[in-house]
């Protein structure tokens, strides 16, 4: 017997069900915005009157329906097209010993970005991912993440006018 025939098909019934974890990902994503947005504080501006609000809440909205629509089209039978990438093989499962140090670099950066500040996190970040997806060069590999930190800390700052957090080096950035 093959796969598709055990236990009366039900392997293949859940095929193409994965896309339903995509929609509860939307879903919560919406949910999550229009929570944020209801808990902002704005006093009424003469001079504003759609508000801060309103942006956050189309797009909350929009996240939840377009969360139900997929939920729809899946359950309905609806799935996906397969990658068809020449260089992918979708035969081969997933490369946990890339994806882990990569998924730890980011949380790591989300630790520390607030105690460290962004230059430092943000080094740990760029060398991390780059170590995880194979760089073995050490020291230039620091030095380009430490380049790129700092570009992106001055980029933000002088470029956007947004100040990311300089942590223990705020009487040095």
């Amino acid at each position: 017997m093959t796969q598709h025939a055990t236990a009366a098909g039900k392997p293949a019934a859940r095929k193409g069900r994965s896309e339903l974890g995509i929609a509860a990902l939307l879903g919560a994503a919406g949910a999550v915005v229009l929570w944020d947005a209801s808990r902002l504080v704005v006093p009424y501006s003469v001079s504003d009157p759609v508000g801060p609000k309103t942006l956050p809440i189309i797009i909350g909205s929009l996240l939840l329906v377009t969360a139900v629509l997929l939920t729809v089209n899946v359950l309905r039978g609806g799935r996906g097209q397969a990658e068809e990438g020449e260089d992918v093989d979708l035969s081969h499962p997933a490369d946990w010993k890339t994806v882990l140090p990569l998924a730890g670099a980011f949380v790591l950066n989300i630790l520390l970005i607030d105690v460290a500040g962004w230059v430092i996190s943000g080094t740990l970040l760029f060398w991390g991912s780059v170590w995880a997806l194979g760089g073995r060069n050490y020291v230039r590999d620091g030095l380009v993440s430490v380049a790129m930190a700092l570009l992106t800390f001055y980029g933000f700052y002088f470029g956007l006018g947004i100040k990311l957090p300089a942590g223990i080096l705020a009487g040095i950035l």
